[in-house]
């Protein structure tokens, strides 16, 4: 019976353990989380100095096209993970956190404006030797996406926007213009409060995260917030809007934004059917902003489904 008694107290005393950890100490498990949910996806993290930023970046993947994902603002490339999970056979993944944002350098005195972003991602795709690649983007990083490929056609095989992209002025205003016209700015979070409204913001039904993963993403928001505040400005004070350049985009060009996106108004999908009319273009349901964090799966089923349409309709 003592026997027993010390096997049991040797098992469950570990246990007892790490579950206090996690509760006192939660930031003791944010890499190993992040590491493992990767894994499942087949990708790893690295990181290259390009110019003067340190990129951080995610790669993996079987296949022998290159796809790369761009995250919006102030988001990171964890975000994509989930969604890359059902590609990574069809598709080399290259996922960076762009220049100024994620684990990536933040310079107080640089410009993030969409023309710099573009011109960092070729010097980040040739310090990699990545040449043709198929490109993707949600929000902030749909608009860099667009901008690329205007700067660099011959490279991009297809254009994806994977959620609202920014820079299409939706015919009916969206719940953001509302707040921004009022003073308020919702994705910025200064405080726990803020933080939680920021997610029941962004999301038709805010995805699960792990305690420690939550918390760690609170912290980075909150402790950024005065830098972000300067980011936000130079983005609403950016030029570049792709609603401006959608006749000359000669890729196929596929969207997927979500029915309830309190950013960017679904309407505006409107405007991508009539100046992409050779597009794939579709709404989903009950989704918000971040379609591939909200619903990874499915958008990523359908977004292979809209590519392979994309691309035959091209062919045609």
């Amino acid at each position: 019976m003592l026997k027993k008694r010390n096997v049991m107290l040797a098992v469950l005393a570990p246990l007892a353990l790490i579950t206090a950890l996690y509760w006192l100490l939660p930031g003791l498990f944010v890499a190993p989380l992040l590491k493992a949910n990767r894994a499942m996806s087949d990708l790893t993290a690295h990181q290259i100095d390009v110019g003067d930023h340190r990129v951080h970046y995610l790669i993996g993947g079987e296949g022998d096209e290159v796809l790369v994902l761009l995250h919006g603002i102030f988001a990171e490339k964890d975000h994509w993970v989930e969604f890359a999970r059902p590609l990574k056979k069809k598709f080399r993944l290259l996922i960076p956190d762009l220049p100024g944002f994620g684990e990536s350098t933040r310079l107080e005195d640089a410009s993030y404006h969409y023309a710099m972003q573009s011109q960092r991602l070729q010097a980040f795709l040739q310090a990699l030797d990545v040449q043709q690649i198929h490109l993707a983007g949600n929000s902030m990083g749909g608009a860099i996406a667009a901008r690329f490929t205007l700067d660099n056609p011959e490279q991009v095989k297809s254009l994806a926007f994977i959620g609202a992209p920014h820079g299409i002025e939706s015919p009916i205003e969206s719940e953001m213009a509302r707040l921004l016209a009022n003073g308020e700015i919702p994705l910025i979070a200064r405080n726990q409060s803020e933080f939680s409204a920021l997610l029941d913001f962004l999301f038709v039904e805010v995805p699960w995260l792990p305690r420690p993963l939550y918390q760690h993403s609170a912290k980075v928001a909150i402790d950024r917030a005065s830098s972000n505040l300067r980011l936000w400005q130079q983005q609403q004070e950016d030029s570049f809007r792709i609603q401006q350049h959608l006749d000359e985009l000669a890729v196929p060009v596929l969207t997927l934004w979500g029915e309830h996106d309190l950013v960017f108004h679904v309407s505006g999908i409107d405007v991508l059917r009539e100046g992409l009319p050779h597009g794939q273009h579709e709404v989903m349901a009950a989704t918000g902003h971040l379609p591939m964090m909200e619903y990874p799966t499915l958008t990523a089923r359908l977004y292979l489904s809209l590519l392979d349409k994309a691309l035959h309709t091209q062919q045609m």
